[in-house]
């Protein structure tokens, strides 16, 4: 059984955190969405304001400028002469022409003064819509952006759910492009997909974690087991509890201690294993990438398994300059004992590297002895192989 690394056990953190509804990705979603209302209510509520104070303003800018005419003209026509007995006699203080002065030398100060604050309260409400209609915007996105989110974290569970049923059969590529949405870099996304095609007792331990703490968010899951890898007395503590438990058992010999059930590994099983592991030792080895290989592919190669073949062959594609890619999709030809046969008569009638590469199928169609019946065939009609396109074969 192989235990999970510390590097592995912190990308299943990140992957399981984004299976759950507490996924850092749409919290942080959440998050910037809830702070992007906040900005629209406040926008709202302040672009109210400043309109009503802009139209409070113009209208105090109509009345002074209405007035101050009409009371400029009144002033005008008031003699104080003619009022000058009851001005007196009364001891009112009032100069017609002092007061005509102080409206003329004050009113249109006043009036600049109202149009500088409209002016700085229409500025004020550009910038505040403009705010209002960024939160608006941002709202959209994130909206969008976490439909997507949603969608591509149903399927990151059902990737996990299909590799831990074994049914798992998709290629690397759905699993980096799927995962290049949520940011995992280069490395992240390649150890994810191996986790995923090929996965192992690491992955069945962790789930079980997860799910044996159904009362827990996986985020309070995910910490416990960071807490757990990152503690050094997690190792001391388990021997001094097997030392004590041990010396218990000494002490009182009438005691029997617990018997541990041990599942038996078939010879079968135990060749399987070791089989898939070889296999993708053996293809980094000769430079095929297994991750370009889906699980029935890997599965149909281990039926047919002859490493000798499995190295010939890919040594011939190499030696003839033949892209090794014609393997991800044509997987009978790692295993075929007569490739090198067929490939070597095709280009003995002057066929080239890219006239197979661009017409693998040949390969695939035909064993050594019917390729060369067709070849003879055409030679006996009076046409040239090398002429005719292999896709005609």
């Amino acid at each position: 059984m192989k235990s999970a690394t510390l590097e592995v056990t912190k990308l299943l953190d990140k992957l399981y955190n984004l299976r759950g509804s507490d996924s850092v990705v749409l919290k942080e979603m959440d998050t910037k969405k809830e702070a992007a209302e906040e900005t629209l209510n406040r926008t709202t509520e302040e672009k109210s304001t400043l309109q009503e104070k802009i139209e409070s303003l113009k209208k105090d800018n109509e009345d002074l400028t209405e007035q101050g005419k009409k009371l400029g003209e009144v002033l005008s026509k008031i003699d104080k002469n003619d009022y000058a007995t009851v001005i007196e006699r009364l001891n009112i203080s009032f100069d017609p022409e002092a007061l005509k002065q102080e409206l003329d030398s004050s009113l249109p100060k006043t009036i600049d003064k109202v149009n500088k604050e409209i002016e700085e309260s229409e500025e004020k409400l550009v910038k505040v819509e403009e705010e209002m209609s960024s939160a608006i915007t941002t709202i959209e996105e994130i909206g969008i952006r976490r439909d997507a989110a949603v969608e591509a974290q149903d399927k990151l569970n059902e990737y996990f759910d299909l590799a831990l049923a074994g049914n798992i059969n998709i290629t690397r590529d759905s699993i980096t492009a799927l995962l290049e949405q949520f940011d995992f870099n280069e490395d992240e996304r390649r150890e994810a997909a191996k986790l995923l095609m090929f996965p192992e007792d690491a992955l069945f331990d962790y789930d079980n974690k997860v799910k044996n703490s159904e009362k827990k968010s996986i985020s309070e899951v995910l910490k416990e087991a960071k807490n757990e890898a990152d503690s050094p007395q997690v190792e001391k503590i388990e021997i001094k509890e097997t030392e004590e438990i041990t010396e218990e058992v000494k002490e009182e010999p009438n005691v029997e201690p617990e018997i541990v059930e041990v599942k038996e590994v078939t010879k079968e099983e135990e060749k399987k294993e070791f089989d898939k592991e070889d296999l993708m030792d053996l293809f980094t080895e000769i430079g095929l990438d297994y991750l370009d290989y889906t699980t029935s592919d890997l599965e149909d190669i281990l039926k047919h398994f002859d490493e000798k073949v499995i190295r010939r062959n890919v040594a011939i594609f190499k030696n003839n300059d033949l892209s090794l890619d014609i393997f991800v999709d044509n997987i009978s030809l790692l295993y075929d004992r007569e490739l090198e046969a067929k490939v070597d008569r095709l280009l003995r009638i002057g066929k080239s590297a890219l006239d197979i590469y661009l017409n693998p199928s040949v390969l695939t169609k035909y064993d050594y002895r019917n390729l060369d019946k067709a070849i003879i065939l055409l030679q006996n009609s009076g046409l040239d192989p090398k002429k005719v396109p292999l896709m005609a074969y």
